[in-house]
């Protein structure tokens, strides 16, 4: 029960990497408010530890409605998992600007208000875990990915300086930058796709969303007391 008497949001926790997430905090012993966008996705949770929470992350009032709602519910804030992402490919030369702005809407805006609002709880608390989702090409880059690599290397650069600044208040910002997982998400880009990137996993398979939220849960338990602005690759030995 290495999150006991823990209180976290998990974001985009309706499927894959959120969902497993969500269900290994509470597990653990966490209280976990599982967020997603889309109305009942969450119902069939029978978790008493699992609180479903609608909200789209880019509308930034009913993202601190949420927030306030923990704050009242609980009283603290211990854990939040910026989760929640999409991905669009284009190669370069078709990529449309307003893709472009939604990427960017939810994967980087998004992850930067959810951020400021917790840190605000924690603060307070004097301490905390803040994991954000980047990518393996957030950290290496992707053909046909130029948009979203972007999106996820600024993940990169908002964790190592939000950890900077957060760590005199004993909050710890990391993030986990998965590569070929198990999810919609990846299946999303095609079938021969998938098949082609398996080839350049030095493990020959993909990862599970439960490999992803075991390293969640490091991170978020005291197991990690020390370690913040660390970009932690979950990826099998791929090379994209």
């Amino acid at each position: 029960m290495l999150l006991e008497g823990k209180v976290s949001l998990v974001t985009g926790a309706n499927r894959g990497i959120g969902r497993a997430t969500a269900e290994l905090f509470a597990n653990s012993g966490a209280t976990v408010y599982a967020n997603s966008r889309k109305d009942g996705s969450l119902d069939d949770i029978r978790s008493n530890r699992l609180v479903p929470l609608y909200f789209d992350v880019t509308d930034a009032q009913a993202t601190m409605a949420a927030i306030m709602q923990i704050k009242k519910e609980q009283g603290q804030l211990d854990c939040l998992v910026n989760n929640a992402g999409i991905m669009h490919g284009s190669q370069i030369g078709m990529i449309d600007a307003n893709v472009t702005r939604s990427i960017f809407n939810t994967n980087v805006f998004a992850v930067i208000d959810l951020l400021q609002l917790a840190a605000r709880i924690m603060k307070k608390q004097k301490g905390g875990s803040i994991i954000n989702f980047t990518s393996i090409a957030g950290t290496s880059g992707s053909a046909g990915l130029l948009a979203y690599s972007a999106s996820k290397g600024a993940v990169v650069s908002i964790t190592k300086t939000a950890a900077k600044e957060l760590a005199p208040f004993n909050i710890r910002v990391n993030a986990v930058a998965p590569g070929m997982v198990d999810t919609d998400l990846l299946h999303s880009v095609g079938e021969m796709r998938v098949a082609t990137l398996i080839t350049q996993i030095g493990m020959h398979r993909l990862g599970t969303p439960d490999e992803v939220a075991q390293t969640c849960l490091f991170l978020a338990s005291d197991l990690s007391s020390y370690i913040t602005g660390q970009i932690l690759g979950v990826d099998g030995s791929a090379i994209i």
